[in-house]
């Protein structure tokens, strides 16, 4: 079997384990993606793995797990996207959403800007910036339907990122792994404050683990978020 047939067949397996059906045209784009990962992890470091199949199995079909808590349409964002993940597997399987990545380093966010327009994705949009910076510009706070971010920090300082950039009734969702109870609650003081209500859902997906999903119940206090550096330095 050829490495492209592996790969499909791996991508195909795994996105029906997680009930999502993709098209003969998504799934050679996610392949296409898995290998950009590949060839400019090399320089830039963008993530651990080390292979497309890596990429496919660790990056991709945990991308295509957390799909089921985002919304068909709408404004997605993705907080310190790095490689992309879960942002453009999102894009590609949610295409009448829009979907902006947010990166601090801009060697990474050349990357995703790289990328996008290799795989033709006319609906992610990206953004060299912070969050905490985001969260207080009037264009971007309050703004989004969704919001997003695997592997970035603890679940307490996610939150004060996110939720400012949350419209009421948004969902941000973090893949946070074996201690995601534990995580949501250690973020109890940080939820009530920020005006979100958190739960942990498990993984359709054997190479998957479970997710926090957030929702936004009560406006975010003006004062938040606090300037960069200051969530992860004095978490809530």
């Amino acid at each position: 079997m050829s490495s492209h047939e592996s790969l499909g067949r791996m991508l195909a397996s795994g996105a029906a384990e997680v009930g999502v059906g993709l098209s003969p045209g998504q799934a050679r784009l996610l392949e296409h993606y898995a290998a950009l990962i590949t060839v400019w992890n090399r320089r830039l470091r963008l993530t651990g793995v080390r292979s497309a199949e890596d990429a496919v199995r660790v990056l991709i079909l945990g991308a295509l797990d957390i799909l089921r808590f985002l919304p068909a349409q709408g404004v997605i964002l993705d907080l310190g996207s790095g490689a992309g993940v879960p942002g453009i597997p999102i894009a590609a399987l949610r295409p009448s959403a829009q979907v902006v990545l947010l990166e601090a380093s801009r060697k990474k966010a050349a990357f995703l800007e790289l990328a996008s327009r290799e795989l033709g994705l006319a609906n992610v949009t990206v953004l060299n910036a912070r969050a905490e910076t985001l969260g207080r510009d009037p264009d971007h706070r309050e703004h989004y339907d969704a919001v997003t971010a695997r592997a970035l920090a603890p679940l307490r300082v996610l939150v004060e990122y996110a939720l400012p950039l949350l419209r009421m009734g948004g969902v941000a969702v973090f893949p946070k792994g074996v201690k995601a109870a534990a995580e949501v609650a250690a973020a109890a003081k940080a939820l009530t404050i920020l005006g979100g209500q958190a739960e942990t859902r498990g993984s359709l997906s054997r190479n998957s683990s479970p997710s926090v999903v957030v929702r936004k119940i009560a406006p975010t206090p003006p004062e938040f978020s606090r300037r960069p550096g200051v969530p992860p330095r004095r978490p809530l």
